[in-house]
């Protein structure tokens, strides 16, 4: 099943920022210029997108289900 998710990317400095729009990139998981985060779309992380669009790039895209089938009983420890 795919979902729909947001791909972030931090574009500006947050030197000189106000503390609120500092706190919001760090909630976003963002640390550094030209760092991308992937996450879900969903009213919450689009306000706080919204709060901070003049410093960050985002992109719409579709998650793939990345999770591979674990095989850990088959030739584990050999």
């Amino acid at each position: 099943m795919s979902a729909r998710k947001l791909r972030i990317t931090l574009k500006r400095s947050l030197i000189g920022r106000p503390p609120d729009q500092r706190k919001t990139v760090q909630a976003l998981g963002l640390r550094r210029i030209n760092h991308t985060v992937e996450r879900p779309d969903n009213p919450q992380v689009r306000g706080q997108v919204r709060k901070v669009q003049h410093m960050v790039h985002v992109e719409e895209i579709e998650a793939q289900d990345t999770a591979a089938p674990t095989t850990a009983g088959e030739g584990a420890g050999q």
